[in-house]
Formats: structure tokens, sequence, C-alpha cells
């Protein structure tokens, strides 16, 4: 390993984990494409199982030896070590993971390519909460869905908070951005999805109902915390599915609804 050892915060390589906010990492113009964190050696082990390339990685001294291993093909990649009080001076927060790295991000597929071999994909409409997408990610992968497609103005997957509450599964579920309903719609479409919109509507069919006779491809749209899906959306369904409730109870947290549906839905 290229090991580092933090000697001032000032030292070059260190702005990645101290000047940079998720938003600013994304659209530094060097490396082309931008940065995202990857934190704990579980998260990071995942993101270079998915090819991701490391740029720099930020570790305490007593995870070195856990580190060593997951960097055998990365030799000049530059670790930087530090106590414990560095790194949170460093960072703003105790590192209890005990490893940072700053990773490449990849560039995203065509959404052709991710319908490709998909039958079960997961639709996020602007969701903008970085927690909310995490956990929905997870339930993609747990419960064995295929994909993940977001709209323009959905949270980024790769946030440092969504990487983590995914525990790192949003770097091994195929995602990538849509474009716009008029657009998107078509694509989906043609690639043979029917658009399931988990909203309220009076003509909604209730879940059980609709796994009951489920085509062979659905795309599982899901909508932002407070308003749910846009008209859009709804407009371009091809069935309004809900979750029926009780005891005055109208619906569930987004992610709960996400786990719920895809294990009724599961293939």
């Amino acid at each position: 390993m290229h090991i580092v050892r933090i000697e001032n915060l000032d030292q070059p390589g260190l702005a990645d984990y101290s000047r940079l906010t998720d938003v600013a990492l994304r659209r530094v113009s060097e490396p082309e494409g931008g940065l995202y964190i990857a934190e704990s050696s579980k998260v990071i082990t995942r993101a270079l199982a998915a090819g991701h390339r490391p740029r720099s990685v930020l570790v305490q001294e007593q995870w070195l030896a856990d580190v060593e291993p997951l960097l055998a093909d990365w030799p000049d990649v530059p670790v930087y070590v530090g106590e414990s009080k560095v790194l949170e001076k460093l960072t703003g927060y105790n590192l209890h993971r005990g490893a940072l790295a700053a990773m490449h991000r990849p560039q995203l597929a065509p959404v052709a390519d991710i319908l490709r071999d998909a039958r079960r994909i997961v639709i996020l409409e602007d969701i903008v909460d970085h927690t909310n997408v995490g956990a929905i990610f997870r339930s993609v992968a747990g419960l064995g869905a295929d994909a993940v497609l977001i709209t323009p103005r959905c949270a980024d997957p790769l946030y440092r908070r969504s990487v983590r509450v995914s525990m790192g599964t949003v770097l091994q579920v195929p995602w990538t951005r849509l474009p716009e309903w008029s657009e998107a719609a078509p694509l989906l479409h043609d690639a043979g999805f029917h658009l399931a919109a988990l909203a309220l509507s009076d003509e909604a069919v209730t879940l059980d109902a609709f796994a009951a006779d489920a085509p062979d491809r659905v795309a599982l749209i899901l909508g932002t915390e407070g308003d749910g899906l846009s008209s859009q959306a709804l407009a371009v369904a091809d069935t309004v599915v809900t979750i029926p409730m009780q005891h005055g109870v109208d619906s569930l947290n987004v992610a709960s609804a996400s786990a719920l549906a895809l294990y009724v839905l599961r293939v």
C-alpha cells in the first residue's frame, strides 16, 4: 500500500474528505464525472467489486490491516492514515466505521441496457430523502428486484448517507436516471414493462389483486415523500396499485411500502 501519514490537515489529497460536500464531490471537474464517498470496509469492498475505481482511502491506524487486502489491485492509491481525533477534526464527525474511500463515479448506463434482462424494476420519482433512497435500494437487493430507475429530480443514490443506509447495495444494484416522463414512458412500454403506480386512488386495485395476475415485466413507480406521485406519472401508469390500510392510516413510509410491494410481487 501507498501509505501517507497525516501530518497536517492541509496536505494535498485530503480536501476530498474535508472541504467538499456531497454535491461538490459530484461536480468536481477532475476527475471527469466527479467522486463519491464510500464509508466502511464493507461498502468499499462492494464498490471495488462493482468495478469502481478508488482515488484515495482515509483510515484510522487500527483499521489499516483490514483495508490492505482490499487494495491489493490498487498499490498506487494513497492511503491516508491518522488517529481518530485527527480524522474527526478533518471530516467533522467520528469515523467509527474505520475507513472512507474517495471513489470515482462510474458512468451511468443507458436505460435500455438496464431494462434488457430485467423483469421487476423500481422507479423512484423525485424522492429527496437520502435515507429513503438507500433503504429502497436495500429492499430491491434483498427482495430480488432487478434494477432501479430514478427521475431527474430524485436524490443521488451515491450520496454518502444513501450508500451507508443501503449497506452498499446501491453499488451492486443496476441503476440509472430516466429522462422526463414524456420520453421515459415510451422507453419502458417499448421494453414490455407494465407501469404500476403505487398511489391512493378511487380506481386503484389492491396490491394482492394485482400480484395475483401480475404481468411478466413490472415497473413499480414510487413517489416523493410529501405529495406522492405526480400527475404525469399517474397519467402514464397502466395500473394504480394501493396497499390496503387500517385504523385510519392512509399510507406507509415510501421505503416501507417498497419493501412490502416488492415482497408481494417477487418473482
